[in-house]
């Protein structure tokens, strides 16, 4: 959880600094801080895929993974569930809610909180989390000073969420060997590897339908002590 928790006080923190600079923060500044973030992301996620030698298992991965994705499609659903929640919440009131809503969206709704949360939660590598506590913090600044202290409540929707999904990976550590965990950061860090690529504005990329692609060498493993046991 110690992942989260940085998180979650990183927009806190982001949050209280963007309600003191309430005229606004100008365009190039953001950009360009947002792009040199972009380059520390991908730097991370590279470094997270390098440390496993298993390439043709990652490689593996990633394909069918993205197909059960693409399938199952992932990424239109988390923007469907968004845009619910959105609209839910955004009835209620125009001021807070704004804030709330659009922060929540983007800190939750994405692929980095979802990696993030399970390395933390399956090998306690926060490193992920770590770094998406960068982004979320200056992105607390901008968004507080432009849309008020709604933004600030977002840090209990991003605990939540997040935690849920750290205490839930924590349950699967016992049947998870360090190979199976490396190469499941591998496919993870090649997924934040194309977060940074977004950040940079280089291409988007559907990281939503490739998230299936963490799983599959735990899906792997099982299958191979399967087929030993017959």
């Amino acid at each position: 959880m110690l992942g989260t928790i940085v998180n979650t006080l990183s927009i806190i923190v982001g949050s209280l600094i963007g309600l003191l600079l309430r005229g606004g923060i100008p365009e190039r500044y953001s950009q360009t801080t947002m792009h040199a973030i972009g380059l520390a992301v991908v730097l991370i996620g590279l470094k997270t895929a390098l440390e496993t030698k298993a390439i043709l298992v990652v490689i593996l991965s990633l394909a069918v993974g993205s197909i059960l994705g693409e399938l199952l499609r992932i990424e239109d659903k988390l923007q469907q569930l968004g845009n619910w929640i959105g609209r839910r919440l955004s009835q209620n009131s125009q001021g807070i809610a704004k804030g709330f809503v659009s922060a929540s969206l983007l800190y939750c709704v994405g692929a980095m909180a979802i990696v993030g949360a399970m390395e933390s939660g399956l090998a306690g590598n926060h490193q992920t989390l770590y770094a998406k506590s960068i982004l979320d913090g200056i992105g607390s600044v901008i968004f507080a000073s432009t849309l008020g202290i709604g933004v600030l409540f977002s840090a209990v929707s991003v605990f939540l969420y997040q935690g849920f999904i750290t205490l839930a990976a924590s349950f699967l550590k016992q049947f998870l060997l360090p190979d199976v965990v490396s190469q499941m950061s591998a496919v993870g860090g090649l997924l934040i590897t194309a977060i940074g690529i977004g950040l940079l504005e280089i291409k988007k990329i559907k990281i939503g339908n490739m998230l299936p692609a963490i799983f599959i060498p735990l899906v792997y493993q099982m299958l191979k002590h399967l087929w030993n046991l017959l």
